[in-house]
């Protein structure tokens, strides 16, 4: 498969976790569309979904062939890691986990496979020695291709400047959240953007308000762009003008039967503006 299908320029992706969930069907999904479908019509009205299945089992290779082939061709998959490789007391330990599910398959995507997620507990503190450990074990590449690592860090410790000097020096992207549950701050620590809206709500017919959809696109056009957009928590200063990037923007749990019409309604809003790619 030609990786000619590949954004040439910075762009936002917009989507959702996963494809497999029952309130969905007769509300995102038509009625009577097969279950085999889902994965197809999901791929043709957004541009990226996140695997959560990968965090809890492997996949097999002819797996993510099958999901490559029912999607089209600019469509990217982030998966999350094996927990594995995360959950553990020891991160510097996690060598042959992470080898094992780098190579499980996930080629198979090929220019499909986009940003990996190393998600931790919410009682991993931030130990800068083991984790830089753990860092140096993520390969940079799978075969000839580049591979994107992002970090989901869940404990309060993690908002330092030290953290952030760290994963800017292992080119590792730190997910945004934008949660009251979790630690939420925006600090771009790679070339990329990658964030997790996790406030929708089921009393909204979007999931959210048009004012929280029209501060989502600004925020995802500004780091698009390279800049850094206002109203966003931040450990650091905002910092001047980076180079253009491209955004991974994911509505995920809140009220999860919204999040197809939310993520559907910001690419919408993004698309609104000549030349933007959602």
């Amino acid at each position: 498969m030609s990786d000619a299908a590949q954004p040439q320029s910075p762009a936002i992706r917009v989507g959702i976790g996963g494809w497999t969930f029952e309130p969905w069907r007769n509300n995102f999904y038509p009625a009577d569309l097969p279950h085999s479908r889902e994965l197809e019509f999901a791929s043709r009205k957004l541009t990226a979904i996140e695997v959560n299945g990968t965090y809890y089992s492997s996949q097999k290779p002819e797996t993510f062939a099958k999901w490559r082939d029912e999607t089209p061709d600019d469509f990217v998959f982030s998966l999350k890691a094996s927990r594995f490789a995360t959950n553990r007391r020891v991160l510097a330990e996690a060598g042959e986990s992470v080898e094992r599910f780098v190579n499980s398959g996930i080629a198979e995507l090929a220019h499909k496979l986009g940003p990996i997620v190393w998600q931790f507990a919410p009682t991993k503190r931030f130990d800068p020695v083991d984790f830089e450990a753990f860092l140096k074990l993520l390969p940079s590449k799978l075969g000839e291709r580049p591979l994107r690592h992002v970090l989901d860090v869940r404990n309060e410790t993690f908002k330092s400047p030290d953290y952030l000097a760290l994963a800017r020096r292992h080119g590792c992207a730190t997910v945004f959240t934008d949660s009251d549950e979790y630690p939420s701050f925006a600090d771009v620590t790679s070339d990329f953007v990658y964030t997790r809206m996790m406030r929708t709500d089921s009393s909204l017919p979007l999931g959210v308000t048009p004012e929280a959809l029209d501060q989502l696109a600004a925020c995802g056009q500004a780091w698009r762009d390279g800049a850094e957009p206002a109203g966003v928590p931040r450990v650091e200063p905002a910092p001047a003008s980076a180079a253009p990037r491209d955004v991974f923007m994911f509505f995920i749990s809140g009220a999860k039967e919204k999040a197809p019409h939310a993520a559907m309604a910001l690419r919408e809003r993004i698309a609104r503006t000549a030349g933007q790619s959602a």
